[in-house]
């Protein structure tokens, strides 16, 4: 059988970081390949069912509450006879800890007797790999040990408990917990099971402080409180720390797969929250300095003053790609300035000077590494290749292998040069420059750095088609401008690379029918012989990506073009009950009520959450003028 990646939009999940659990609608795990419960890229838990005097509740509702909890509601109609006006009911309430979950059982009965209900849950455990669960493998059921009260299991520094008062039954290599309740007429009575985890290898951990952020008060627009009011549950669930720095939080980047610290997505979402204030910017700052770069090693990509891609507690191996990845990775071209952008932002906003002074060492060691080994071969332009051959082939933030192509769908070749990173780099060295300078150090070698790389850019990244102009994606190997127009261009404004001719060229693009699905932008261009609405990189829509470029174009000063795009992401907010995936389909608003998920789609996602933030910016913003 081929082995494939698992679906997950159709499951429910619940977290509160570093633990997570998948299951279906009913509450039930087992049945599909990501359900379980995990902690630290573990899975702790792989199966779980619940039967009521041998049969399964017929659930009917469920309930969350909040992003770490939920209720299944299920009628049991085998005990009074079982018509469709059901008597007797169960709850099970399932809550995640940042150290395992709980679970409590509740039978209610409005009969006018009492009766006797055997509960059985059974469980199983094969503490699988997260990276081996994303390539589809087949993992073998571990066994888990009866102890005086519960159980044990655990395994490559994972250890397991199981507390119950149950009865506890061991079959196979799984284990049954068994109670028999007995529930009074017009009554209810409940049971209780808990599951904690330890793992000795474990490089990041829940947060330990509070989050101090100022979310927006109301804005009368219910869709758009709704959609804040979920992301701010999210991304409170995301908030995790290094074992190093266990006092600073970050966002993690996304359930399932992503959940640790990633530099470009926990950068671009603590950018995305700075108008909240807060700690968090300021934190995110400090946990990816303490990483930086100080050497060369191709294994991990690291480089001098490079900010790393992400962090995790074991090498990967990312399935048919033959892509191995170290437990410290640097493969990004776009972290590192964006740590600068970060900085500059958090500045701007209020960090105190002896903070910001203390970062400037970094700041430099980053400015350093865009123009000594970003730009590898010297031409002014920051580019990326794959040297150690085991790691990202594509190293912004479309990263798939398909994600540069050219307009006839061939893949470009590297050492690539994304239009975006020079965007960014260009912000980098400017606001860098002023940032020094307002503390007395040398600026103007950035600031003229930046003046010939904008130069550059302009003389090479621009194409025409009968739309007229716009930046390529991307230079190739042969510093040709690869033509394909894509979401990418959204990400220029703002960062000041493009003057206002060309800002409106790109504003007029961005709400254009090939990109624009009005759900969102299109990564790739309908016209483009590669383009497909479910391609993960290649006509999908990110609703980061999208945001990014509401975010530009409120920043450039094309508000009608942030609102098209804001009502879009706003849309495919409410059909997703507010919780925005990491990704949809492209198909077009026009054809479909209804964005179509990407089934394969990380939820909760920590910029897809932060977007919200943007979306209100500009919607109120716009709203006041």
């Amino acid at each position: 059988m081929t082995e494939l990646q698992p679906l997950l939009s159709d499951e429910t999940v619940i977290l509160l970081a570093p633990t997570q659990c998948w299951s279906d609608a009913s509450g039930a795990m087992g049945a599909r390949p990501i359900h379980g419960a995990y902690l630290s890229d573990t899975r702790i838990l792989s199966s779980q069912s619940i039967r009521f005097d041998g049969r399964e509740a017929e659930v009917i509702a469920a309930r969350p509450h909040g992003s770490n909890r939920v209720d299944f509601e299920g009628v049991l109609r085998q005990f009074d006879g079982g018509t469709a006006d059901p008597r007797v009911r169960s709850r099970e309430t399932r809550t995640v800890t940042p150290t395992g979950l709980d679970e409590t059982v509740t039978v209610s009965s409005g009969l006018a007797y009492g009766i006797r209900v055997e509960v059985r849950v059974e469980l199983g455990s094969d503490l699988a790999r997260m990276d081996d669960i994303k390539a589809g493998l087949a993992a073998t059921p571990i066994a888990m040990r009866r102890e005086a009260r519960g159980a044990t299991w655990g395994a490559e520094g994972v250890t397991v408990t199981l507390q119950s008062d149950a009865r506890v039954e061991v079959a196979g290599d799984g284990l049954h917990l068994v109670w028999q309740l007995e529930v009074p007429p017009h009554g209810d009575v409940s049971t209780t099971w808990r599951i904690t985890a330890t793992d000795k290898d474990a490089v990041v951990g829940p947060a330990t402080t509070a989050p101090d952020w100022r979310w927006p008060d109301a804005t009368g627009d219910p869709a758009l409180d709704r959609w804040m009011s979920r992301a701010r549950d999210d991304l409170t669930a995301l908030r995790m720390s290094t074992l190093e720095r266990a006092g600073s939080a970050f966002i993690a980047a996304g359930a399932p797969w992503f959940f640790t610290l990633f530099g470009r997505d926990s950068l671009w979402t603590a950018r995305f929250l700075v108008p909240l204030g807060g700690s968090l910017a300021r934190d995110t700052l400090h946990v990816l300095a303490d990483m930086q770069g100080t050497r060369v090693d191709a294994a991990s990509a690291e480089e001098p003053g490079k900010i790393p891609h992400e962090l995790r507690r074991s090498t990967q191996h990312l399935g048919p790609e033959a892509v191995t990845l170290p437990p410290l990775y640097y493969g990004t071209i776009d972290a590192t300035p964006l740590w600068i952008a970060l900085l500059c932002d958090t500045a701007d906003a209020g960090m105190s000077e002896s903070e910001v002074r203390g970062l400037l060492p970094t700041l430099e060691a980053a400015l350093a590494w865009m123009r000594d080994y970003g730009d590898a071969d010297g031409d002014g332009l920051l580019e990326y290749i794959n040297s150690s051959h085991n790691g990202l082939s594509n190293q912004g933030w479309k990263d798939s292998g398909d994600s540069v192509q050219w307009r006839d769908g061939t893949l470009a070749t590297a050492p690539i040069a994304l239009c975006e990173v020079q965007g960014y780099a260009f912000e980098a060295a400017t606001r860098g420059a002023a940032l020094l300078e307002r503390y007395g150090r040398d600026g103007a070698k950035w600031r003229d750095w930046a003046e010939r790389l904008r130069t550059r850019f302009n003389t090479q990244f621009w194409v025409e088609d009968q739309g007229g102009a716009y930046p390529a994606i991307a230079l190739d190997t042969d510093k040709r401008a690869v033509d394909s127009l894509t979401s990418n261009i959204g990400h220029l404004l703002g960062t000041g690379i493009l003057d206002d001719e060309q800002s409106s060229l790109v504003a007029a693009r961005l709400i254009s029918s090939p990109l624009s699905s009005g759900f969102g932008l299109r990564t790739l261009s309908t016209d483009s012989a590669g383009y497909w609405p479910l391609s993960y990189h290649g006509g999908s829509v990110w609703t980061h990506d999208t945001a990014i470029a509401i975010r530009g174009l409120t920043l450039a000063g094309f508000a009608d073009e942030a609102r098209t795009l804001s009502e879009g992401l706003l849309s495919a907010a409410v059909a997703f009950d507010y919780r925005m995936p990491e990704l949809h389909s492209g198909d077009p608003a026009t054809a479909f009520s209804r964005p179509v998920p990407y089934p394969a789609a990380c939820r909760p996602q920590a910029w897809s959450a932060a977007a919200a933030i943007v979306v209100h910016t500009a919607m109120t913003a716009n709203a006041d003028q």
